[in-house]
């Protein structure tokens, strides 16, 4: 927000964002200039003893504030104890090392824009699909900012571009933000952009699945979100969003 309205008070020509914190709706007068080349969108389980999620031992303390992980560790392993834990990422891990926890979970691209080489596994999709727009950044500047067309000309890739285009828009049609259990993961290829999609209870008891693929990636992204609805997503994002308005 700060950002938002250094740009728009003209302070700055504009801002980097991690993607995945971007809310889908955007301030007005404000735009997405580009995106640059995705990392890896993974998340890590980060531990001294390099455990995956299966061989985490039984009720094992993991660390996250992150709903969306939390809902689909629960789903693969209801015995975890998973706690919350705030801090960058170095505060996180060193948390983790002074006994808050037996692991903490982490995205991929972090750890390594910051050389931490913090002992790590790597969580599969089909265990915890990633936030949407992880590990891309974003560029944002005033829609009519004369460096609009420059920066994204100098910037933009084009693949992540469209894979995150589908992603955003799945989340924009499930009406969620950067804070509810919603997954995502897309790849542009000859074409076509796929995407995959999740959206789990907090709790991990449901979790509802789908893919979807096409040219156009927005059309992707909503087909997908109404897919996932239509399977019973609803009543889970609106049980969340009832809980946080309270």
């Amino acid at each position: 927000r700060q950002l938002d309205e250094a740009l728009l008070d003209g302070e700055i020509d504009l801002a980097v964002h991690s993607l995945k914190d971007v809310p889908t709706r955007l301030p007005d007068g404000i735009a997405l200039a580009a995106f640059t080349e995705r990392h890896d969108p993974s998340d890590v389980l980060v531990s001294d003893e390099r455990y995956t999620v299966d061989e985490l031992p039984r009720g094992a303390v993991v660390a996250t504030s992150s709903l969306r992980r939390r809902a689909q560790l629960l789903h693969r392993r209801p015995d975890l104890d998973i706690v919350a834990i705030r801090g960058n990422v170095g505060t996180r891990v060193r948390k983790m090392r002074e006994g808050a926890a037996d692991a903490v979970v982490l995205a991929r691209a972090g750890l390594e824009r910051l050389g931490l080489d913090a002992p790590h596994t790597v969580i599969p999709a089909d265990v915890v699909l990633p936030a949407v727009g992880q590990g891309a950044l974003a560029v944002a500047t005033l829609e009519d900012h004369p460096l609009r067309a420059r920066v994204r000309e100098v910037l933009n890739h084009e693949f992540t571009e469209k894979a995150v285009r589908a992603e955003r828009a799945m989340l924009h049609a499930l009406e969620g933000g950067c804070r509810v259990p919603v997954g995502a993961s897309s790849v542009f290829d000859g074409g076509v952009v796929q995407l995959r999609g999740v959206v789990a209870s907090p709790d991990g008891a449901l979790v509802y699945r789908g893919r979807a693929e096409g040219e156009e990636p927005e059309e992707v992204g909503r087909g997908l979100a109404r897919d996932l609805l239509e399977q019973g997503a609803a009543v889970v994002l609106g049980e969340v969003r009832e809980v946080r308005s309270r």
